[in-house]
C-alpha cells in the first residue's frame, strides 16, 4: 500500500487505518472473528452498508488482526495493541502483507507544483494490476496476503474484471476485502464470490463516541453541535465530520425545527445562500433537503398520499441541480424550493 502522502487529501490523522476503536459494529466484527477462529476463512468479503459508518474501520481492524502471528491473535476480540509492530506498519502504510487499493493521485504537470494534488476519478486497471502483482508474491512472514478495496464502488470497468479474475482464482492464504457503499452497482460475478456482511448505520450515541474519539481538531465542537451533527448524519460519523460548523447543515437544521415553513421563514432560511458560503455548504443542504423529502415522500406513499410530496421531490431536486450547473441565484432557489415544499406537505 501507498505509504504517508503529505499531499494526499486522504492522509489525515483519522484516517481509518490509524483507528484503533470500533463502535456499534459488534455483530459484524464477531462475524469475522468467529470466520476466522473457524480455520476457514472465505477468501472474499464485502462489506456493505451508507457511506462513513465504519466499513473501512473494520477492513483495516482486520486486516491488522491477520497480519499477527497467529500466537498473538485474541480469541475474543479483533483489536490490536496501539503500540504493537502491526499496528504501526499499517498506520504508517508499510505494511508488507497489506495492499491497499483505492484511487491513486493524478499526477502534476509543469507548473502545478503548488496547486493540491487531486485524486483520478476511478480506481485504473494498472491500479489493480498492481493488487494482483501484491497477492502473486510470497508472504514476508508466511501470513496471510490481503489486499483492501476502498471503495470497490470506484473501480471502472476493465480493473474490475482484472479483480475479478484473482477473486475467481485467489492464491493459497489470500483474502480480499471489499469495502462498498452501492453493493447493487458492483459486477454480479464479484458479488457472487464474496460473502456479504452488510452493515447498519450507527446510533446516535455511538456516532457521537466515534467522533469524539477522534484526534483533536477532528471534530471540534460543542457537545450539541456534535449532536446535531450525528442526528443530521443518521448514524454515519464520517458524514458528520462533513456537517460539523457547515452552513448548509445549520439551515437545514431550521428547518427541522419549524412547525410549517411560511414565506418568511422561507427567505430566512433561503438568506444563508446569498453567495457568501461555500459551495459545499450548499451541496450539504441540497443532500440533507432532497434526502428529507424522499422519507417523507416515503411515509406519505405508505399512507396512500405521497403523489404530491413525489412530484415535490421531483422539482425540487431538478430545480436545486440546476441552479449549481447553471450558476443562479441560490438564495432564490432555496426559497422557491421550500414554498414548493410547504405546498406538497399541506397537500399530503
Amino acid at each position: 500500500m501507498a505509504k504517508d502522502d503529505p499531499e494526499d487529501p486522504r492522509d489525515v490523522p483519522w484516517h481509518p487505518r490509524r483507528n484503533a476503536s470500533l463502535y456499534g459494529h459488534a455483530e459484524a466484527e464477531a462475524r469475522l472473528l468467529g470466520a476466522s477462529l473457524s480455520g476457514k476463512l472465505h477468501h472474499a468479503w464485502l462489506l456493505s452498508g451508507n457511506q462513513g459508518i465504519g466499513k473501512a474501520t473494520l477492513a483495516y481492524r482486520f486486516a491488522r488482526y491477520l497480519a499477527q502471528p497467529d500466537h498473538e491473535r485474541r480469541r475474543d476480540t479483533l483489536a490490536v495493541s496501539g503500540s504493537s509492530r502491526v499496528f504501526h506498519q499499517l498506520s504508517a502504510g508499510a505494511n508488507p502483507n497489506i495492499f491497499v487499493l483505492e484511487r491513486a493521485l493524478v499526477d502534476k504537470k509543469k507548473g502545478e507544483e503548488q496547486r493540491p494534488r487531486k485524486l483520478k476519478t476511478e480506481i485504473a486497471v494498472d491500479d489493480a494490476r498492481d493488487a494482483i502483482a501484491f497477492m502473486s508474491r510470497t508472504s514476508a512472514s508466511g501470513s496471510w496476503r490481503i489486499v483492501i478495496v476502498d471503495p470497490v464502488d470506484e473501480l471502472n470497468a476493465s480493473s474490475a474484471n482484472a479483480l475479478l479474475k484473482v477473486i475467481e482464482e485467489p492464491p493459497k492464504h489470500s483474502i480480499f476485502l471489499l469495502v462498498c457503499h452501492q453493493p447493487g452497482r458492483l459486477l454480479r460475478t464479484i458479488r457472487s464470490r464474496c460473502l456479504h456482511l452488510q452493515m447498519q448505520n450507527l446510533d446516535i450515541d455511538s456516532t457521537i463516541k466515534v467522533l469524539k474519539g477522534l484526534p483533536a481538531g477532528a471534530a471540534a465542537a460543542d457537545d450539541a453541535s456534535l449532536r446535531q451533527a450525528a442526528e443530521l448524519s443518521r448514524g454515519s460519523p464520517g458524514r458528520a465530520l462533513d456537517l460539523i460548523g457547515s452552513k448548509g447543515a445549520a439551515a437545514f437544521a431550521e428547518i427541522l425545527k419549524r412547525t410549517r415553513l411560511t414565506p418568511s421563514t422561507a427567505v430566512e432560511i433561503g438568506a444563508a445562500f446569498s453567495g457568501r458560503e461555500k459551495p459545499e455548504d450548499y451541496f450539504i443542504f441540497c443532500e440533507l433537503l432532497i434526502g428529507w423529502v424522499a422519507e417523507k415522500a416515503r411515509d406519505a406513499a405508505l399512507r396512500g398520499q405521497g403523489e404530491a410530496l413525489a412530484i415535490a421531490h421531483d422539482d425540487i431536486n431538478s430545480s436545486l441541480r440546476q441552479t449549481d450547473a447553471l450558476n443562479l441565484d441560490r438564495r432564490q432557489t432555496v426559497t422557491d424550493a421550500l414554498m414548493r415544499l410547504e405546498e406538497a406537505l399541506k397537500a399530503s
